[in-house]
Formats: C-alpha cells, structure tokens, sequence
C-alpha cells in the first residue's frame, strides 16, 4: 500500500534515530534523515503544523506516482545508469511486485535496495565511492522527473495527536544527529499548535485546516503533544515548553483521567455525553494515549520531583496490568514506561550556560551515550529550572566550568565536569 501517513513517519524516525543511537550504523541515521526531508519538503504547511497523510493513488492509479518501469529509468538515466539502479534496487522487466487484488505482475518497480548501499557498491567491482557518486546523481535524476508526474492528493489537516509525534520525532534526530534545523522545525510546528489549536478555555483543539481550528481534544491530542514537548524540551532547553508541557499535563488529568480505577479515557469529561467512555491501552500502528501518558507522568515526576505524577502513573500502571499481562507484544509502549519505572533510569542536570563550549560539550558527551530511561535538565541563568525542578537548586557549576549530576531517584553520583567521564557514570 502506497498511502503515507504522517505518524507512521514519525513513530519511523524515531526507531531509526534510536537504532542508530544504539548501534552506531550509519544506514539508519541516513534513512532517519531522508524521513526527515520528505516530511519537511511535502507535508509541512506554510503555518509550520504537519500534514496528516498523502493519498495511495494519483490519476486513479495506486502506486503511480512511486513506480518505475525499466523503460522509464532507462529513459531518465541512459542505459547504463538504467541498469545500475535495476540492480542495486532490484528493477526487473515485467516489474517487482503483484498487484494485491489480482496476484498478477503490476509490470511496475518499487524500488527498494537489498542490503546497505555501501556493500552493495563494492560488490560491482569498480570504485565504490564512484558507485556511489553515479547512483546520488541518478536519485537526483529521478526524483525531478517523479516531481513532474501528477501528485497524490494531500490529506492538509492538521491534527494536534499526529504533530505530537512528529515534534518528538524531529527533537530526537535533533539531538542524536546535532541538527539544530530539526529542532527549529518542532518549534514551529509547538508554537503554532500552542497558538492557534487551542479554545477560548486554553484547552487544545484537535482539528486545523484552511484558517479553522475546532474538535474538543482527545487524550491523544494531549498525551502526544506532551510527549513531544517533553522531547523538545530536551532538544532546546527551553523550559517554555516543559513549563507548558507540565500544564498540560494537569489539564490532561482534570479532564480526562479515570479518578477511581486508574488511566485515562479518550473523550474529556464535558465532551459530549456518550454511553460508554472509552479508555484504550492497545499499541497498535499508533501508540496508545495511555501507554504515552505513563512514560509522560514518569519523566514529569522525575523532573519536578511531584511525587503525585509518579503515584497516577502507578495508578495507570496498575489499571491496565491485567489486559497487558495476557499479550504483552501488543503494549510496547506501556512497557516502555513500565522498564522506565522499575530502572534504571537517570535524572541528568547539567549546570552551564546554554551556548558556551563547555555546556555543550557536556550535552553532546550526554547524547553520544544510548540511555533510553533518563530525563535531562540544564540549569542555566534565566531558566527559572529551579522553579520547575526544585531539587537542581544546589547543583550548580563548579571553579566555573559547566558540570554534570548524574541521579537515580535524586541520589547522584559525585558532580564531573569532565565530558569524558559521562559514559562511565550512565553504565552503571
């Protein structure tokens, strides 16, 4: 199927920047990348808010926009590099693939490479980084004449859920890649949800699209957008937005959480009446908003040190612990919060100023270790991060130099301020 949605491409960059983050490959920053570029070339609105989805079809064919005969390469790239890319990404005469209904030949090529480029390269026998030159212009080549065919129609909404993750996207490739132009692309897509999707009340807003924001919030709505808040937090550090991220949250807690059993339902208390309210804990393509809200109570809890978002997360915990012990496989974000939970997990402060050699080389030390369970703070001036966080109040540098407390449940290892030594304090 050829529809592209816009979580799908979120939830994408984010395992790709975290496999890269965990095994070092460098395939999998460079499709994180490239899911990257596609989002912010064609499904970013010129309000600075995603997209929601691009259409299978285009001319009342699916897949047309994205296929390729070999007659059609070779007419773009000569014989030659035609051939090339047939065999580095398996184009073939009569076409690749069948079509789903019929089972017959589609006569068309998805092009789709067989192992890492760089291997595959090598494997021709001339120069691989010639390879790999010819193979850059030809995508080039072909990306301008696909440009020229007709487009599939764009899904233009914007909804408030979907930019959630992709704000969180987009903060974690920022800060494993050190791409500032990332952050600057979730800030815009924050601050215009923040402005513009929000009801006389402040409360959010689910729906925009052609100059109109409307629908009352689901708990999605909430729990992603938090979600992406608390990661672009860490992107910046700019406590604006965890300082909105926390409000937030409470909002999320007056209005949607269940007081006596636990979680969260997915329609606010004075939505309209409905026979049942409904509360979903299920992973499925899209993550639930209660397995999102567990993970966003844990880390809020963590940096603030309110031990009652920790004791609702317990709640949550405990809500759902019977349904997710029957197929654990289907609550993969649940558990996520559950392993961040029980530990290890880390409460890092780093005390500098934002933009000083030493500040930074102390985050990038922090960015370059794969920890998934930890939250990070920088306590700089002006921040106000004492107000949020009490407990960063007696962390402060040390013989002026930026320095780093490493905590586990606020009992922290001797303060470093040497960048080097951050990896032996996160392997413990």
């Amino acid at each position: 199927h050829f529809e592209k949605m816009l979580y799908d491409q979120a939830l994408l960059v984010m395992a790709y920047t975290e496999a890269y983050q965990a095994t070092g490959k460098e395939d999998y920053k460079k499709t994180a990348r490239e899911i990257i570029e596609y989002v912010l070339r064609d499904m970013t609105s010129p309000e600075g808010g995603f997209y929601s989805a691009e259409d299978a079809d285009s001319e009342g064919v699916e897949g047309k926009f994205y296929v390729w005969t070999t007659e059609e390469l070779e007419a773009v790239l000569g014989k030659e590099d035609a051939e090339l890319i047939a065999r580095l990404y398996n184009a073939r005469l009569g076409g690749n693939y069948s079509e789903e209904a019929s089972g017959e030949s589609s006569g068309g090529n998805i092009l789709y490479l067989r192992g890492p480029l760089d291997g595959l390269a090598m494997s021709f026998g001339e120069n691989a980084e010639a390879v790999l030159e010819r193979v850059e212009t030809a995508r080039q080549k072909l990306f301008e004449a696909r440009e020229r065919r007709i487009h599939p129609h764009k899904d233009d909404k914007i909804l408030t859920d979907w930019n959630g993750l992709m704000i969180a996207a987009l903060s974690k490739a920022a800060s494993a890649f050190g791409e500032p132009s990332y952050a600057d692309a979730a800030k815009r897509a924050a601050d215009f949800i923040l402005t513009t999707m929000r009801g006389e009340d402040g409360r959010l807003l689910h729906r925009y699209r052609t100059g109109e924001a409307g629908i009352t919030a689901h708990a999605d709505d909430y729990a992603f957008l938090i979600w992406g808040l608390l990661d672009l937090y860490e992107a910046s550090f700019d406590a604006e937005y965890l300082r909105t991220a926390i409000a937030l949250q409470k909002d999320m807690n007056e209005h949607y959480i269940d007081t006596e059993r636990g979680g969260y339902y997915f329609t606010a208390n004075d939505a309209e009446e409905m026979i049942i309210r409904h509360k979903e804990v299920y992973d499925g393509a899209v993550p639930s908003a209660n397995s999102a809200a567990l993970l966003n109570l844990l880390r809020i809890g963590r940096i603030t040190g309110d031990a009652s978002y920790e004791e609702t997360a317990e709640n949550l915990g405990k809500a759902f612990s019977a349904v997710v012990e029957q197929a654990p496989s289907a609550y993969t974000l649940f558990l996520a919060g559950l392993d961040f939970g029980i530990g290890p997990s880390y409460e890092i402060v780093i005390s500098g100023e934002r933009g000083k050699e030493d500040t930074e080389r102390m985050l990038e030390a922090i960015r370059g270790v794969y920890v998934q369970n930890k939250v990070v703070l920088l306590r700089d001036s002006g921040s106000g991060i004492e107000v949020i966080a009490p407990f960063t109040k007696e962390q402060e540098t040390i013989d002026g130099k930026a320095t780093a407390y490493v905590c586990m449940n606020y009992e922290c290892e001797l303060p470093v301020t040497e960048p080097e030594k951050i990896r032996g304090l996160l392997s413990r």
